[in-house]
């Protein structure tokens, strides 16, 4: 585990609301010059507490305008028709999120798609073709709230 300060966290939280802010901008705000901010920066990448930068994108400025949280229980729970599974999953652009979870599921996917007769096709088509699963239930998100 990495050991963190106040200004380590403080770090971590302004790049979590806005990971392009500059370094100068950041370091004004916490209180702190360039260089010492910049250096907890990168200990903070080098110790693999931030794992990368990425933009955030609004689904349904895309034409995406339902989410789906689809349940999906494995035949097995055996590590092969796990890695199938996930194998098999990455391959569908409209599965953004894959979690590994315990309960009565075995996995719980966010699966974007343009409306439900889509989400209809992306599941009978392609995510239901996957021979390790033994169910699927499918949940409609009505808004996030994050």
């Amino acid at each position: 585990m990495f050991d963190m300060d106040i200004k380590d966290k403080q770090i971590l939280e302004a790049l979590q609301k806005n990971g392009r802010i500059s370094v100068s901008e950041l370091a004004a705000s916490l209180n702190m010059s360039d260089t010492p901010c910049l250096r907890r920066i990168r200990k903070l990448e080098q110790s693999g507490v931030i794992t990368g930068y990425r933009g955030c994108v609004d689904e349904k400025k895309l034409g995406y305008s339902v989410s789906v949280h689809a349940f999906v229980s494995l035949k097995s729970n055996s590590e092969l028709a796990g890695e199938l599974f996930e194998k098999e999953v990455a391959e569908i652009s409209q599965v953004i999120e894959c979690s590994v979870i315990i309960g009565q599921h075995d996995y719980l996917l966010k699966v974007i798609a343009k409306d439900l007769v889509h989400y209809e096709s992306i599941l009978k088509k392609q995510i239901s073709n996957i021979d390790c699963i033994a169910k699927i239930e499918s949940t409609v998100e009505l808004k996030s709230a994050l």
